[in-house]
């Protein structure tokens, strides 16, 4: 087996063996803790969030996201006829491109198409199915972890190769901050995001019974295969308007342009507990899902299905490439991408 080298460097204390790859290579599980007694857990395939456990009691926590046990699941999912994606770091370009095409310097360029006739997610093989480096972790009153991934020029057909690291912290707080970091060798589009599902009444439930608040008065308009017009469609009056506490909807999967770093709250009244996500970024992409098909099972033998959680994609908006009045998403050659996401739980 070719061990990978972060096993060499890391307290072994925080560090378990997650699997094997097709290429022998071995994916490590990391755990993580704040003072508070909040813990967190991430795999190095995909940068992926595979636990999050929360106080909620003396002598009581839940797992607030949705997650498998194995290696095997988290690669077989992505087989399911609708791939959840769960917890992964998602790249180089979240969402969907339009006929994964983009004009960029005055060329166009092709991308590789992965949902129908579009791009979603980064493609094919996006950073969520990559094995990633780990460069640091830190323990104590407050923990982090901080992993690279290299994505070579021309991978899944876009320009430039560009270094990416994300770090995860874990605040003295009680906030899961999610920092990402990119340069690149040449000019590039990107648009990274955290795609955790989230149940603050504990992975095995559905989210029905909590309570949403999105601070934004406007959602991007999109054709029938969810690709954005360019229009924006007002929330006064709309039934996606989350301004004020409502229950979780069944179904959405929508782009909310936020209007200012305050996106969206979520609240467990079974569990008194409130989760504030707070972003850089221009806009939250809401999504209600994680359905495994009666395919594989979850974390604790759990059948997810599709209420099963909610997802807070901060982001760019899908498909601005395409779109000069979206907020840019160019990547200069030689300049940083930041995006920073603080994902903060409170007791009611």
């Amino acid at each position: 087996m070719v061990k990978n080298h972060i096993s060499q460097i890391l307290n072994r204390k925080n560090t378990k063996p997650f699997g094997v790859l097709a290429n022998k290579k071995e994916v490590l599980c990391y755990n993580l803790t704040n003072k508070n007694g909040f813990e967190f857990s991430v795999i190095n395939y995909g940068a992926t969030i595979t636990d999050l456990k929360i106080p909620v009691s003396n002598n009581k926590k839940i797992d607030v996201v949705l997650g498998f046990e194995t290696l095997t699941e988290y690669i077989n999912s992505y087989y399911l006829p609708s791939p959840p994606y769960f917890g992964t770091t998602i790249g180089r370009y979240a969402g969907r491109i339009n006929n994964g095409q983009f004009f960029l310097n005055g060329k166009q360029n092709y991308l590789n198409k992965n949902h129908g006739e579009h791009h979603l997610h980064g493609g094919i093989l996006g950073f969520s199915r990559k094995l990633w480096n780990v460069k640091s972790l830190v323990t104590g009153d407050s923990s982090s972890i901080t992993l690279e991934y290299i994505s070579k020029h021309n991978e899944e057909n876009f320009p430039g190769e560009i270094t990416v690291q994300v770090t995860y912290t874990l605040t003295t707080e009680n906030e899961l901050e999610v920092s990402f970091t990119a340069t690149s060798s040449e000019d590039t589009i990107i648009n990274l995001t955290q795609h955790s599902y989230f149940n603050l009444d504990g992975h095995s439930n559905d989210i029905v019974k909590q309570e949403l608040i999105i601070n934004s008065q406007k959602i991007l308009e999109t054709n029938n295969e969810l690709i954005p017009t360019g229009n924006y469609i007002d929330l006064k009056n709309n039934d996606f308007d989350f301004s004020t506490s409502k229950p979780c909807p069944v179904s959405i999967d929508n782009t909310f342009v936020l209007n200012n770093e305050n996106a969206a709250t979520l609240i467990s009244k079974k569990n008194n507990l409130k989760m504030t996500v707070t972003t850089n970024q221009p806009a939250v992409h809401i999504y209600v899902g994680g359905n495994c098909f009666n395919k594989i099972k979850g974390k604790e033998n759990a059948n997810y299905h599709a209420l099963s959680g909610i997802c807070f994609e901060t982001q760019n908006f899908p498909d601005a490439p395409n779109h000069s009045h979206f907020p840019n998403a160019v990547l200069k050659k030689n300049e940083t991408y930041f995006h920073q996401t603080k994902f903060k739980f409170e007791n009611l």
